[in-house]
């Protein structure tokens, strides 16, 4: 089907026409085309995979079609690289922020970009205008503070600032709330209004379909490299848009049984763990996690959650304190015998912790457990049996792979997900650690990993779930710790806080522990 494009009398800013893309067995992008109103936000959404990415990449310069036509302002253009798309007046930021963190507010705008006379940096009339430009688009920004101190909401608008000082005026904002607390998120709607209503023009990328309905003016919907269709957010659901993304119907809100929690399973003692360079990163942090609950650790990224993950699966030695899991102390233990023990570990980055990307499927599939029994034929491993128990993993999980021989690095971000989580979830174990487990996830995936979080639950398995997406901690956690600054701020029960509530402690704005929630 192609996009309801409708009419208007504000000319197109962008026209993508047919725009195909092919990598080495992938179509990515199969004759996509859309339109961009100038002046509008305009939002792009779609499965893993789906290619909202390559596209994105192929208007910013750093892809190129292998067919088809991009229109800017009615004119056909040819987009070689980025600076090509910045002369133009297009700019991105990405979920990953480009920034130096040493380097002052000023310093990381102008970078690459700075006004020169007589030989000279202009630094005055840098500043003038990147005080001008914070001032109109009202970015509250102090340009002499040092980017690697400011909250990751600040550091987002640096991003934004450094595209509007380069004269962007259509702006690419890939997954923009990811890492956002809901006051973050406010903020940047307000601003990404305002931009709007000064003439800018924005394509905003996201998984959060009730923010894209929050948000964009209209919404194009990519299922498999092609466009389904695209439609004036007055008119769809968040529903709909599901189901136009997954080719199903898909539940948006997950049932949730209810917990009967059984005895403890990870009991964490005044746990302290040093980060890099010796510096505290987790200061006597104690908490207990029990079998059928979901247990949430809450928190802005960076405030230590990756090191209390680390220090409890055995990947980084615990200063002092103890944990124990079904009552035995595992601090001496290595990461290979906390898993023989039961721990499973879903971890934050996929790459560097949970696949080795040039290894098979269905290597990656066993790895960690290729020793077992099942898997061996005297001394040599059985590889039918692998065969077998890789397929099974694979059709279980949805791991949409070509062959089983096929390359972890080869598979989309999802399915390497979903890779991870058929492995992890496979051997039974006690205790499940889920860091970040939908980061990244459109939302058909995203109620897969739901599923199947509250189907070990329900099984008597205790999990420890670690996200910064407020949505997903209060679908499935029992109890919720708000971690701020390497300290545990508050721990609720379900029900006792909204969003709202825990986006303040995780901002530091909470009371003190033990005085009642906002």
């Amino acid at each position: 089907m192609t996009g309801s494009l409708g009419t208007t009398s504000a000319p197109p800013i962008i026209e993508l026409r047919e725009i195909t893309k092919r990598f080495p067995g992938v179509l990515a992008n199969d004759r996509i085309s859309v339109t961009v109103r100038a002046g509008e936000i305009h939002a792009l959404v779609g499965e893993n995979g789906a290619g909202k990415t390559t596209l994105m990449s192929i208007l910013y310069g750093l892809y190129q079609p292998d067919g088809g036509q991009v229109l800017w302002r009615g004119r056909p253009v040819g987009i070689r690289s980025s600076s090509a798309a910045l002369e133009l007046g297009i700019g991105m930021v990405h979920q990953h922020f480009m920034l130096i963190p040493p380097f002052t507010v000023l310093e990381n705008v102008i970078l690459g970009a700075e006004p020169v006379r007589a030989g000279v940096v202009a630094l005055a009339q840098a500043r003038a205008r990147v005080a001008r430009l914070a001032e109109l688009h009202g970015f509250d920004l102090e340009l002499d503070a040092r980017v690697g101190r400011l909250s990751v909401g600040e550091q987002q608008r640096v991003e934004i600032l450094k595209a509007l000082y380069r004269g962007a005026q259509l702006l690419i904002l890939d997954e923009p709330t990811a890492v956002l607390v809901p006051q973050e998120i406010r903020e940047l709607f307000r601003n990404l209004r305002r931009l709007r209503d000064q003439g800018r023009t924005l394509v905003f990328i996201s998984h959060k379909l009730d923010e894209v309905m929050e948000i964009a003016d209209r919404i194009t919907v990519l299922r498999q490299g092609r466009v389904i269709d695209t439609v004036e957010t007055s008119s769809a659901t968040p529903s709909m848009l599901a189901e136009m993304m997954v080719g199903r119907p898909v539940l948006l809100q997950v049932p949730r049984p209810p917990a009967l929690p059984g005895a403890g399973r990870l009991d964490v003692r005044g746990l302290s763990v040093e980060g890099e360079r010796g510096r505290p990163r987790i200061h006597d942090v104690s908490f207990n996690v029990r079998a059928g609950e979901v247990y949430a650790i809450a928190g802005v990224q960076g405030n230590g959650q990756a090191e209390l993950v680390e220090a409890i699966v055995g990947l980084r030695r615990a200063a002092t304190g103890r944990v124990l899991l079904d009552g035995r102390d595992v601090i001496p233990l290595s990461v290979a015998e906390r898993r023989a023990a039961g721990l499973a570990h879903i971890p934050e980055d996929r790459h560097r912790r949970g696949l080795v990307l040039a290894m098979s499927t269905r290597e990656n599939l066993i790895l960690g457990h290729h020793r077992r029994r099942a898997f061996s034929h005297g001394l040599l491993r059985d590889e039918r049996a692998v065969d077998r128990f890789a397929a099974e993993r694979c059709r279980e999980y949805d791991v949409r792979v070509p062959r089983l021989g096929t390359p972890a690095l080869a598979l989309s971000g999802g399915n390497q997900q979903r890779l991870v989580i058929a492995r992890e979830f496979a051997f039974t174990p006690g205790l499940l650690i889920a860091a970040q487990p939908t980061r990244g996830l459109d939302v058909g995936a995203t109620e897969f990993v739901y599923r199947r979080l509250l189907e070990i639950k329900a099984q008597g398995l205790a999990v420890l779930l670690v996200s910064v997406d407020l949505d997903e901690v209060l679908a499935l956690a029992d109890r919720i710790a708000v971690l701020y600054n390497g300290r545990i701020a508050r721990e609720f029960r379900r029900g006792e806080a909204d969003a709202a509530t825990l986006g303040l402690y995780m901002t530091g704005g909470g009371p003190p522990t033990g005085q009642a929630a906002p």
